[in-house]
């Protein structure tokens, strides 16, 4: 065995005859232990944060969309069909048709967008889980499904006869500033359904019948503005998204899930950025007392390195034992501190004792990441620490002179 190992071991495991050392080297573990669980804890609660921020951006995404790089709509031919449907890997795919429009009601006006939706919206994503009142649309109808922020700004409910939702956006080419019905195409519908997802899409989004949306911006009837995707189970993404983008063209571009919420995942993605380097600042504070247990501990043993030394132990094996000491209180600090964390954080998950509103428990998420993140930052930490500690012995202090 090597020596320097054997030697570690046995003051690792031995009492120093000094209760201050005992008492700073309590207080090192317990450092490593509390930088390990409290960096885990954090890390499990942002990211069961992200998790519930996210499941409401996107929960009506689809898993691919395609939409173009030029203007606000595209046209799709019977081939381009015909070819994506034999994309295998395709489940289902829905034409949008999407603009900005002004909605009237109760003498009031509001901009919102149209989103003009074809038989197979619903299956390709869950927008009908969201719906709070009514029921989701019928094609070749005056239906349309609003936003519950949309609902409010305009006070109309649902199957609401007695109040007119009526929509116009600005005829194509013309100028004219004079009669509404001059300068503007127009139709009269009734709502059927409120849908309650985020504050941006409930003050955003009314949904309508595909045929309604192209009547209304006087589309051509293969002109769209997307095609949404679902895929099934198991399918090649990166494949899918490919075959995509050949069939429609470079004009087109085909994102996924992520890519559809950058900007959200980017903003999430730094705050979690900034929280981890904070507490590894202070995970590092508490691990660098490890500098000072091993310090004293190489004091205490001063007297045992000269013999040490003098058996022809040389400095440098001498060193790697105060080293293989202070790894060793990091590990098992570090160990100890991912465990700790691990109940804490199953503790919230299955009893909830740490709650947002009174019915709301604070969302936390458990992922293996976290337990790799926290261990190589801890260790790496704590290793630094005993390096650095381990390098003050030298000859001089081992021999006296």
């Amino acid at each position: 065995m090597d020596v320097s190992l054997y030697i570690a071991k046995r003051y690792l495991r031995s009492k120093s005859s000094n209760n201050a050392i005992n008492f700073i080297t309590i207080i090192a573990l317990i450092g490593v232990v509390l930088g390990a669980a409290s960096l885990f804890v954090v890390l499990s609660g942002f990211a069961g944060l992200k998790d519930f921020t996210l499941q409401f951006s996107t929960v009506i995404d689809p898993d691919l969309k395609a939409e173009t790089t030029l203007g606000k709509s595209f046209v799709l031919n019977q081939k381009q069909e015909d070819q994506l449907n034999a994309i295998e890997g395709i489940a289902l795919y829905s034409k949008i048709i999407e603009e900005r429009v002004m909605i009237s009601a109760d003498n009031k006006e509001y901009l919102a967008s149209i989103k003009g939706v074809d038989h197979n919206f619903d299956k390709v994503n869950v927008i009908t889980t969201g719906i709070t009142q009514g029921s989701w649309l019928e094609q070749k109808s005056n239906q349309i499904v609003a936003g519950l922020g949309v609902s409010r700004n305009l006070s109309f409910g649902v199957l609401d006869y007695t109040k007119a939702v009526n929509m116009y956006v600005p005829k194509p080419g013309k100028l004219n500033r004079g009669a509404t019905n001059e300068a503007f195409n127009s139709v009269k519908t009734i709502n059927v359904g409120i849908f309650d997802i985020n504050e941006k899409l409930n003050d955003t989004y009314v949904y309508a019948p595909i045929d309604l949306a192209r009547n209304l911006l006087s589309y051509k009837p293969n002109q769209i503005s997307a095609v949404e995707f679902k895929l099934t189970k198991g399918a090649d993404e990166a494949s899918i998204k490919y075959q995509i983008q050949q069939i429609l063209g470079k004009a087109i571009v085909v994102k996924n899930r992520v890519q559809l919420n950058d900007a959200l995942y980017k903003m999430l993605n730094s705050e979690n950025l900034l929280i981890y380097l904070l507490l590894t600042l202070v995970s590092g504070l508490l691990i660098f007392n490890v500098i000072g247990s091993i310090i004293m501990m190489i004091l205490e043993k001063k007297q045992s390195l000269n013999t040490l030394f003098n058996l022809g132990i040389s400095v440098r094996k001498m060193r790697k034992i105060f080293f293989l000491q202070g790894s060793a209180i990091t590990l098992i600090g570090c160990t100890l501190g991912l465990f700790i964390g691990f109940i804490i954080v199953l503790i919230q998950q299955v009893f909830s004792p740490v709650l947002i509103t009174p019915t709301l428990a604070y969302p936390v998420s458990i992922k293996i990441e976290n337990f790799i993140i926290v261990f190589l930052t801890i260790s790496v930490l704590g290793i630094v620490s005993s390096k650095i500690s381990a390098t003050k012995i030298n000859e001089k202090l081992v021999t006296g002179h």
